[in-house]
């Protein structure tokens, strides 16, 4: 049986290299592989392409790797949920890439499909279709999007079992099963790493074929910034 190698946050961060593509999971901070990413703000990496629904927030996950200036390009949906991330893009000190959020995710999902992209109404007579291919098909005009895939993805979850088969806790299952697809190698933040067996298979959502390193790393409030949430409703 497969066994994934558990490998050190700055084990992580060294298989990352100057002009890498990285494709992140998360959707603000929910699922946000934040470990992973600060690790890799404490090398010199630099010039990289970063691709997730949003840049983090400032100082937070990828916005760490913004004020470092390691980020040479984001493709994403949401980059206002960091200030500083708008203002870099504004400066002309980062290139940006504007997707909406169900055709980042697709594209995510057609990258690790191996497709050569897709055509969708979304966007199309908009600004986002701005030298992109459009088709009438149909009576509809559509735009294709090339597909998404990166050398790394960096992902988070809420426990794995030793084989590397993922289980996310509640909307961490967001960009992080399309992102997991997605890239020639996958790392996954988790929070509890248990013995083959322990997880209920009916609820595996990503599987361990497609996960090459684990990281066990546990989230603090400090780690979830403004725009998620670890607490339980009282009844």
């Amino acid at each position: 049986m497969k066994v994934v190698p558990q490998i050190t946050l700055a084990e992580a961060a060294a298989k990352v290299s100057d002009g890498d593509t990285l494709i992140v999971g998360g959707f603000g901070m929910t699922g946000n592989p934040v470990h992973l990413l600060h690790a890799i703000a404490e090398t010199s990496v630099k010039d990289l392409t970063y691709v997730g629904n949003n840049v983090g927030e400032p100082g937070l996950g990828g916005g760490r790797l913004l004020r470092n200036g390691q980020l040479k390009k984001a493709i994403g949906s949401f980059f206002t949920s960091n200030p500083e991330a708008v203002k870099a893009a504004q400066a002309g000190e980062m290139e940006v890439e504007l997707l909406p959020q169900g055709t980042l995710c697709e594209a995510m999902r057609a990258g690790g499909a191996g497709l050569g992209g897709f055509f969708t109404p979304t966007s199309a007579g908009t600004v986002l279709a701005e030298g992109r291919e459009t088709r009438n098909i149909d009576g509809k005009d559509m735009v294709l999007i090339p597909p998404l895939y990166g050398q790394v993805a960096l992902i988070r979850a809420w426990k794995a079992d030793t084989a590397g088969n993922l289980q996310y806790r509640m909307t961490e299952n967001n960009f992080n099963q399309a992102a997991a697809t997605a890239a020639t190698v996958v790392i996954a933040e988790v929070e509890e790493i248990v013995p083959v067996g322990e997880l209920d298979p009916n609820f595996i959502h990503t599987q361990g074929c497609f996960v090459d390193y684990l990281v066990q790393a546990e989230l603090t409030l400090d780690d979830l910034g403004s725009s998620a949430s670890v607490a339980t409703e009282k009844r």
